[in-house]
């Protein structure tokens, strides 16, 4: 069967550039992968990973050396260009959409009549119809869709990734799609070649309805992990334990409340609520609290350690866990790190931080003199106050008679 593209590039290479890349090279698509870090390219051409996702470095090593995959600096000529860049938020939790204009310049030069190319970055709604205005500025030989529509020399069309850490392969995979043009001719083309690797289904829409949908899925999860982290703060002021709580009240037929935690990490949940609520400040009322009770999570957590601390004569605490979820690298937007960061400040505390994921400490935490990395058992040995700020496998699967005679502060209900 002839595929709908003969070359198509990724630009960025991160936790679902390259996977995607991947895949679409796996279905014997050449892919030109594209990054601003010459250790990822340098890595990829070789055949390994600088990320951490379960079977990704098999597929990788697999289809570089097989020849449809190789990573470069600058874009090059190609049929179709899927944008897969970071979108954080500046101060005042403002969208910065710096990374996609940059990208968006940078697949400029190379763009010609015919190519197609996709956002796949979360994004406020909007972005997709500014990211036609940016390449059409610099490239006024050819068209676009907020020039010409169906006509345009260039299509584009948003599409959200919907992948979940550590199954990411799978959910590229498995998982319905949907795919917003800002013409139908682009939602077409888009969903072509969506179809060379999704089995799910593939949902027409429009490019703003597509960029509301992802921020709408995260927000209502944001949400809903806010009333968990609220009933925990007021079951520790009752007496009660959140967890037994939630276990008993999920029994009924029509409830299932999600676990608390020590705050929401990660790009997505912990950022794009802040998308909607900037656009639309006075009617997202209940997205902004949720998103204020999960950023105030961890300054609850803080003030545990500290109580606890008042309790006891050492001043070594155990960290246990970095990432912003289990059994992943991924460090961006998480809350252990905030929380370790901030105890970190109290330069009389020793803290001793545990990340199985991980050979080095984050450019944010590196550097701190009263912090180190350490192995597990090393940890909890040295320490009196064990702190679990996330649920690695490695955690539930430790000697928990270790952990007797120590303060234990799990925030996880790891240990209950």
């Amino acid at each position: 069967m002839k595929l709908p593209f003969d070359k198509i590039s990724v630009i960025g290479l991160g936790y679902i550039g390259l996977p995607t890349a991947a895949t679409l090279a796996s279905r014997g698509v050449t892919v030109i992968g594209v990054d601003v870090s010459p250790k990822a390219v340098e890595a990829i051409n070789q055949g390994r990973i600088h990320i951490v996702e379960p079977d990704l470095d098999a597929v990788v090593h697999q289809v570089v050396g097989a020849g449809f995959l190789r990573a470069v600096a600058k874009p090059e000529p190609a049929d179709a260009f899927v944008l897969a860049v970071p979108t954080p938020f500046k101060g005042n939790h403002k969208p910065d959409l710096s990374f996609v204009e940059a990208a968006a310049k940078s697949i400029a030069p190379v763009l010609k009549k015919g190519n197609l190319v996709i956002l796949e970055s979360t994004s406020p709604v909007g972005t997709t119809e500014k990211m036609s205005q940016w390449l059409a500025a610099a490239r006024k030989d050819l068209s676009f869709p907020h020039q010409k529509g169906e006509k345009a020399d260039i299509q584009l069309a948003y599409c959200p990734e919907r992948v979940l850490p550590g199954k990411v392969l799978q959910e590229l995979v498995q998982n319905d799609r949907i795919i917003g043009g800002l013409t139908k001719k682009a939602t077409q083309m888009a969903t072509d070649l969506y179809k060379i690797f999704v089995t799910g289904q593939c949902l027409p829409s429009n490019a703003r309805t597509a960029e509301m949908a992802k921020l709408t899925e995260n927000s209502f999860r944001d949400v809903n992990i806010a009333f968990a982290n609220e009933l925990s703060l007021i079951c520790a002021k009752l007496g009660i334990d959140v967890w037994e709580l939630i276990e008993l009240a999920n029994h009924h037929p029509r409830v299932k409340i999600l676990q608390p935690g020590p705050g929401v990490g990660g790009h997505c949940i912990a950022v794009d609520p802040w998308f909607i609520v900037d656009s639309t400040p006075k009617e997202a009322r209940m997205i902004r609290t949720a998103r204020e009770v999960n950023d105030g999570k961890p300054h609850r957590v803080i003030d545990q350690v500290k109580a606890a601390l008042k309790k006891t004569r050492s001043r070594t605490v155990a960290c246990l866990g970095l990432a912003f979820k289990a059994d992943i690298d991924d460090l961006r937007e998480s809350p252990a790190v905030e929380i370790v960061r901030e105890l970190a400040k109290d330069k009389k505390l020793k803290l001793l931080a545990v990340e199985p994921n991980v050979k080095a400490l984050p450019a944010s935490l590196a550097g701190l003199p009263n912090l180190h990395l350490a192995e597990l058992d090393e940890a909890v040995k040295k320490s009196q106050v064990v702190l679990l700020l996330v649920n690695h496998r490695s955690f539930y699967e430790m000697d928990r008679q270790k952990l007797k005679g120590k303060t234990v502060l799990d925030t996880r209900g790891v240990w209950r």
